[in-house]
């Protein structure tokens, strides 16, 4: 995803900017070493649940002050600095979008999403 042209398509929407005050962003990367163990990780197998991802993101759209969620998740063989997920959250405050996007994010990443580290 290109974060700057996404956020560019939103700008368009003729009600964007009496909607929205803050937009937050969540870039997930694969790291190169284990979250758990710091092992070197030569790669990553992940797998998304398309369907429970529509669904949480439908639930946060209805989050106070949220205007519009944007979410691009990756699935597939990744290696180390490959970029998994895209959040986009916009909404009015910041109190409403970063409680959002943190709740977004944690529901995503524990519901949607499984992976299988490989190591070096």
């Amino acid at each position: 995803m290109d974060i700057s042209k996404k956020i560019a398509e939103l700008k368009q929407d003729p009600e964007f900017a009496n909607n929205v005050g803050m937009i937050l962003i969540h870039n997930g990367i694969v790291r190169g070493r284990s979250r758990g163990s710091h092992d070197e990780v030569s790669g990553i197998e992940i797998k998304a649940d398309y369907a429970k991802i529509k669904q949480i993101k439908a639930e946060h759209e209805k989050f106070p002050g949220i205007y519009k969620i944007v979410v691009e998740a990756n699935e597939g063989s990744f290696k180390p600095g490959d970029d998994l997920l895209f959040l986009i959250v916009a909404g009015d405050i910041r109190e409403n979008v970063k409680a959002c996007l943190a709740s977004l994010l944690d529901r995503v990443k524990s519901e949607a999403f499984s992976k299988n580290e490989i190591m070096a």
